[in-house]
């Protein structure tokens, strides 16, 4: 199906809209694994529930990007949070867990340690 040239704009616009999401200037970064393995375990969706949380609440300082497979495919669903100096490892993800992050962790600064794995989880 061909789409005219002002579906095609619509649709770059919307997507230049999404892209205001990853501002150099974040004060969060959020790096969702999207490898293969990742994928596979439902990274997509965890993915599309975190975008649609951060957008729901208006947080224009969040940056969201994807990566590919960082070698620990059976946690996977993962993604980062890093705040300033501090990155946060959630795995095992779901979408409803991935939204949590963002309410809890994102906007009340309360890191869920029962979702994370490694050395902040000691804090």
């Amino acid at each position: 199906m061909k789409k005219s040239v002002e579906e095609l704009m619509k649709i770059r616009q919307e997507t230049l809209k999404k892209m205001e999401l990853r501002e150099n200037d974040a004060h969060c970064r959020i790096v969702v694994g999207m490898g293969t393995c990742g994928i596979s375990a439902g990274a997509r969706p965890c993915l599309t529930a975190i975008v649609d949380e951060v957008n729901k609440r208006g947080l224009s300082n969040v940056q969201i990007v994807q990566t590919g497979c960082v070698g620990m495919c059976r946690l996977e669903p993962m993604f980062d949070v890093i705040i300033g100096d501090k990155k946060y490892t959630y795995v095992d993800m779901t979408p409803e867990k991935s939204r949590q992050v963002v309410v809890e962790h994102i906007v009340n600064n309360r890191v869920i340690h029962e979702y994370t794995i490694g050395e902040e989880e000691k804090e």
